[in-house]
């Protein structure tokens, strides 16, 4: 991949967007510890306490993007890994797609997780990806506090972006918390409602995807432009996490998944595997660091995928169940510069 010095530009701005979930519906919970653990349901605190403040147009002068007292080499997104774009024909795969049903066989779902092992609080994630979506499905990018899933005395700390299956051209954006207090068993969710508009299929072509999670506020870039932003202050429930960008305190590691959910009303109708297989690509990967003094990030790392595997300092494999699959590290493959999640099938 050719690499130039390139400053970060400053973002457009659009209303920030700020709805809160009233459904319950699944969304993801990731294990780091175990190997066969349930997604858990993202239930959403009484509406009736919900107080969110009028949306408007940020301020340009609340967005500063990375800085950094030396020059980082970053290739500018338009160009980047050209590589990406043209080789996802010669990839080498040995799954049949799935037309149609067998009646006479039994069928096993399958699908992939690329699971960060260092932790942030606080940071600036971006990734190149071409998405993707069958009905059903979920293809993801998120950071997530690790002992999530334990629930009881551990709180919740989760950020969202999630293509679903029923809609390639909407994404959803979305926080999760919840207190960590034995007697409640729900989640606070704050998923955008309706989803978000691309503009575009997002499984027809890269594009990049941000998540900036600062004390002050939580927002989401696709392409460079900014298009949601909770601050704090914005309540939603009764508990201690309402106020979620306040209680996102926990040091959360970068997640990409893709699995098939149960809830037909969040995801689409699954089709029993039909039109399996479908894959996520990632083209590149960058992390930053936030400095609360200057309010700005600072690269520390990217990721091109440029060998032939994932690289053990960043990244592990995810190994557990997800509702309808079982999450499988086989189905994490890097190459031709790509690393590849495959949501796929077995057949007995």
């Amino acid at each position: 991949m050719k690499k130039i010095i390139l400053p970060m530009v400053a973002v457009a701005l659009m209303t920030a967007c700020s709805d809160v979930n009233e459904n319950g519906n699944f969304a993801n919970a990731p294990v780091a510890a175990s190997s066969s653990s349930e997604a858990a349901a993202s239930d959403v605190n009484s509406s009736s306490d919900v107080t969110v403040p009028p949306s408007g147009v940020s301020s340009s002068s609340d967005v500063i993007l990375p800085v950094s007292s030396s020059s980082v080499d970053v290739p500018p997104v338009a160009s980047s890994s050209s590589v990406a774009s043209s080789a996802a024909s010669e990839f080498t795969y040995a799954v049949p797609k799935l037309t149609e049903l067998d009646p006479t066989k039994t069928y096993s779902f399958y699908g992939a997780e690329l699971s960060g092992k260092e932790q942030f609080k606080y940071g600036r994630f971006e990734a190149r990806m071409k998405m993707a979506a069958i009905s059903g499905s979920v293809s993801s990018m998120f950071v997530y506090y690790d002992d999530s899933w334990i629930k009881k005395e551990e709180p919740w700390n989760e950020i969202d972006i999630e293509v679903l299956g029923k809609a390639p051209d909407k994404w959803q954006s979305n926080i999760i918390t919840r207190e960590g207090d034995p007697s409640i068993s729900a989640n606070t969710s704050s998923e955008s409602k309706p989803l978000h508009e691309f503009g575009f299929d997002a499984t027809q072509d890269f594009h990049l995807y941000a998540i900036i999670w600062t004390p002050e506020y939580v927002a989401w870039e696709i392409d460079s432009v900014e298009v949601r932003r909770d601050t704090l202050g914005m309540s939603r429930g009764k508990h201690a996490d309402a106020d979620q960008v306040a209680f996102l305190t926990e040091n959360q590691s970068l997640r990409f998944n893709l699995w098939a959910s149960k809830s037909a009303a969040w995801t689409g109708k699954w089709a029993g595997g039909v039109g399996l297989p479908v894959e996520q690509q990632i083209d590149y990967v960058r992390v930053y660091s936030y400095d609360a003094a200057t309010k700005g990030f600072t690269m520390l790392w990217q990721d091109d995928f440029d060998g032939e595997d994932v690289d053990p300092k960043h990244w592990s494999r995810g190994n557990w169940e997800m509702e309808r699959v079982n999450l499988r590290p086989d189905n994490v493959i890097v190459e031709k510069g790509v690393c590849r999640l495959i949501l796929d099938y077995d057949a007995d």
